[in-house]
């Protein structure tokens, strides 16, 4: 069940950066090697072009003059933002920003809560102790923020103060999960509430998931249609010019 939820996560996060890598690189053959050719003809005829046409043609001499320094520049920044988050810092950082996403990170924070409930759950069930269970929970997140909360659960734990005291501590632990909790330690019955914590999360991912990506779809075919809207409205507009000035 986890392992399907990461997938839609994934699918999720990926979709929105293949259509503006897609959009990005339609752009760059435009502005590259369409619109010069327009240009070296505009230039001859002595057109003055529309402003949409004259956007594009900057943007051209821009790519002309320093594209391959911005690529450069690109290459490197991206090699050194993945050095960086491979190291335990940048790991940190990533996932702090990750839970701060807009719609996105509740989605992460919801199946990083349900990863460690089912996780926990099953190790109630299978006669494990406490603090060992919270260890493997703590190693099985994905997540460095989660890890880290998990890990002081397990700190006041061992000082005696129980399973859903030390949550109340951490906002990372929704009110549902930590009162959950509670009513598992008072019955006894931690293993089937966890459980049941686990389910609604991973219910409640799902949903959101379908919601983002039916949010997300429009949106970037309403983006991706603009950009090539401007750029069919700047080719057509030129022509028109052209046409009038032979006229």
């Amino acid at each position: 069940r986890n392992v399907e939820t990461e997938k839609k996560v994934k699918s999720a996060l990926t979709y929105p950066g293949v259509v503006a890598v897609v959009g990005i690189l339609v752009l760059l053959l435009m502005v590259t090697f369409v619109l010069p050719a327009f240009t070296s003809l505009y230039s001859q005829m002595g057109t003055e072009l529309p402003t949409p046409t004259r956007i594009l043609i900057g943007l051209s001499d821009f790519f002309e003059s320093w594209g391959l320094y911005v690529i450069g520049i690109f290459i490197i920044a991206v090699t050194a933002l993945v050095i960086y988050m491979r190291t335990p810092m940048g790991r940190y950082h990533r996932d702090r920003i990750a839970l701060k996403l807009p719609v996105i990170g509740r989605i992460l924070l919801l199946s990083e809560l349900s990863r460690a409930c089912q996780t926990m759950s099953l190790l109630f069930k299978a006669g494990l102790p406490l603090p060992e269970i919270m260890n493997q929970a703590t190693a099985a997140a994905n997540n460095k923020l989660i890890s880290n909360a998990l890990a002081d659960v397990q700190h006041d734990l061992i000082r005696g103060e129980g399973l859903s005291r030390p949550m109340t501590k951490n906002p990372l632990f929704l009110p549902m999960m930590v009162q959950m909790v509670s009513v598992g330690e008072e019955t006894g019955k931690l293993d089937d509430t966890l459980a049941t914590v686990s389910a609604t999360y991973d219910t409640e991912t799902d949903d959101r998931i379908s919601a983002a990506i039916g949010m997300i779809q429009p949106v970037m075919t309403i983006a991706i249609g603009l950009v090539v809207g401007f750029i069919a409205v700047a080719l057509v507009s030129s022509m028109y010019s052209l046409y009038g000035q032979i006229g």
